[in-house]
């Protein structure tokens, strides 16, 4: 028999358990040796471990919310436990801004030129690892500042430097 790590799951399309439900089956295994505050796999590793839609995946997670297995904060992630037990550290700034504030830090240090392209949303959502609603967040932040203007179907480019805020 193979170790638990080794073990490839296969999901069952035919069968009359959903496949959200399968996958909460999965996670509760691997989750239950892992201590409280440990991070679980986002929704966006679910999608693509398992080739399944992003509300599969967050139904699985929630399946495992509702369990009291894991909680989840906004704009971070879920991690195993409860938020009263769990001793993982809360962030001081909310991982939007920061975010927003490492893409800043590089188009001042001209990583990205002015009327040039940042990376698109699925690549940063990839890059840090955090939902698309946290990677819009940061690039609204970022727009409301002034570093970075949107192309309607084209995507996003920093803005000409005398648009830039002043520090």
């Amino acid at each position: 028999m193979y170790p638990l790590a080794y073990v490839a799951y296969v999901l069952d399309y035919d069968g009359d358990t959903h496949i959200y439900v399968q996958i909460a089956d999965i996670l509760r295994r691997r989750v239950s040796g892992l201590s409280s505050g440990h991070p679980v796999p986002s929704e966006a590793d679910i999608q693509q471990e398992f080739g399944v839609a992003r509300t599969t995946a967050r139904r699985a997670i929630h399946v495992l919310r509702e369990e009291g297995l894991v909680y989840t904060v906004q704009g971070e992630g879920a991690f195993v436990g409860t938020p009263d037990e769990a001793p993982r550290k809360q962030r001081k700034v909310p991982f939007y801004q920061q975010i927003a504030t490492e893409i800043a830090d590089q188009i001042k240090a001209g990583e990205y030129l002015p009327r040039r392209p940042i990376p698109g949303e699925s690549a940063l959502v990839e890059q840090y690892g955090v939902a698309r609603e946290t990677v819009r967040r940061a690039m609204a932040l970022l727009r409301e500042q002034g570093w970075i203007y949107t192309v309607a179907q084209r995507g996003s480019y920093v803005s000409p430097k005398e648009s830039w805020p002043q520090a």
